[in-house]
């Protein structure tokens, strides 16, 4: 079953409204900042006290590792979120999966800030820690395709990568949201109390901004794809199953055009801060100010590729941030290793802008790969897929071949290789920016549900 042109165009005129773009725009912003802050503060959490306060009878590396790990758990979690999530998202509607995500990413987050340490339950505190950042993960694998589709299905199609790009700024506004969080922390409390209790605060504090982002999304509406597939009775029956038998190609070719955005924004916020602290002596103070300074870069500059991804093409851009990360892997270093304050901020700076091209158009790209009635499920899948391949692993990785080389040049050539992959996969996929995203493919009796 297909649109007819007086629907197409119908569903077109509904998007020039632009006072309901920005508060859809807006409501999605929110919404992936809350979440990003969420998850971001675990791994800053993991980087700079979770080894001391969760696994303090290990050496200094192994609990850096064990704590890394325990921030990757919530990648595996976010796939299985993403199947989960994406299956009512395309059977029930984008808004609901919204909010239930962002209630249960809230939960988890002001649990993690209420676990006891090790000291007062042992053993029982990570395994605890561990359920609670799968639930994280979970809840992540269905806010952010549901978040993009709400501002890229809305949007008209000569701004859709700008739209799009709008959510992504949740990542780096997250993380800045997190850094400076823990920064207040870090200046007004002592080394022990930071240990003891001050980590908490940040945790505990994010209700405050899941409430925020709650009553924000209760007043937004249904995209016009869902509602074209709703009105024309095509919801699959199964998405995730109807999405690997149509469209595993672009699942997988996307999760892995996607790799290097994990694994490079990971190299800043996680094994970076960890690798500057713990190898070259930089404080945790002076780090928190790097990736500070380079999230509010990335504010500005991925809208900026968003924006220019809807006059050249989505790919082209992409294309050019990938090829920026691989050639900045080994000077990113090499600035950290000369013990200048200033030459960290501006490796940061460089590589924030190499990943700001990369990630600006990503989720506009992706989303157009898929048809409508499956497109949060392969959105999700395929963006999740590419956080398990790259940002799940690489803080752990990194401390490994750190530990086993003693050469950083060894993690720069893991972030190239990683950057290499996502080209050819980038470069194997078709684009779609031109795409009529409304269209509701043809169906069959098996796919159709009830």
């Amino acid at each position: 079953m297909t649109t007819t042109p007086a629907q197409d165009t119908e569903v077109r005129s509904a998007r020039l409204d632009q006072s309901k773009m920005r508060k859809i725009a807006t409501a999605s912003v929110i919404g992936t900042t809350v979440e990003w802050y969420d998850l971001f503060l675990f791994g800053t959490a993991s980087a700079l006290v979770f080894n001391q306060v969760f696994f303090p009878d290990l050496p200094p590396a192994v609990g850096t590792i064990l704590s890394f790990l325990t921030f990757a758990a919530a990648y595996v979690a976010r796939t299985l979120g993403a199947i989960l999530f994406g299956h009512f998202g395309d059977r029930l509607g984008r808004k609901s999966m919204l909010l239930i995500s962002l209630l249960t990413m809230g939960g988890a987050t002001l649990a993690i800030g209420l676990v006891p340490d090790f000291a007062t339950i042992g053993i029982a505190a990570p395994f605890i820690l561990l359920t609670l950042r799968i639930i994280q993960g979970l809840a992540l694998g269905g806010e952010w395709g549901g978040a993009v589709l709400m501002t890229v299905e809305h949007a008209p199609q000569e701004r859709r990568g700008w739209y799009g790009s709008l959510v992504q700024v949740g990542v780096p506004f997250g993380t800045l949201l997190a850094n400076v969080a823990f920064l207040i922390v870090t200046a007004t409390v002592s080394t022990e109390a930071l240990y003891t209790w001050g980590w908490r605060v940040p945790f505990i504090a994010s209700v405050l901004l899941v409430a925020v982002g709650i009553y924000i999304r209760l007043n937004i509406e249904e995209t016009p794809s869902f509602q074209q597939v709703r009105e024309q009775g095509a919801k699959a029956k199964l998405p995730f199953a109807y999405l690997m038998r149509h469209y595993w190609k672009q699942v997988i070719l996307g999760g892995v055009a996607t790799l290097s955005t994990g694994s490079s924004f990971t190299l800043m916020v996680a094994s970076g801060v960890n690798y500057g602290t713990s190898e070259q002596g930089y404080s945790a103070n002076l780090m928190l100010w790097v990736v500070l300074v380079a999230c509010l870069l990335g504010i500005f500059f991925i809208p900026f590729f968003g924006r220019l991804s809807d006059r050249v093409g989505r790919k082209p851009i992409i294309a050019a941030g990938i090829a920026a990360e691989a050639l900045l892997a080994f000077p990113f270093f090499w600035l950290l290793n000369t013990g200048n304050p200033a030459a960290v901020f501006l490796a940061y700076g460089l590589m924030m802008i190499a990943f700001s091209a990369n990630y600006g158009p990503i989720a506009t790209f992706l989303a157009e790969l898929f048809g409508a009635k499956v497109r949060y499920s392969g959105l999700s899948v395929a963006y999740m897929l590419s956080g398990l391949l790259g940002s799940a692993i690489t803080p752990a990785v990194t401390v490994w071949l750190l530990n086993l080389t003693g050469q950083s040049d060894s993690i720069a050539w893991y972030i190239a290789a990683s950057a290499g992959l996502s080209f050819v996969a980038l470069f194997l996929l078709g684009e779609n920016s031109q795409k009529n995203i409304d269209r509701v493919e043809a169906t069959t009796s098996v796919d159709v549900a009830p």
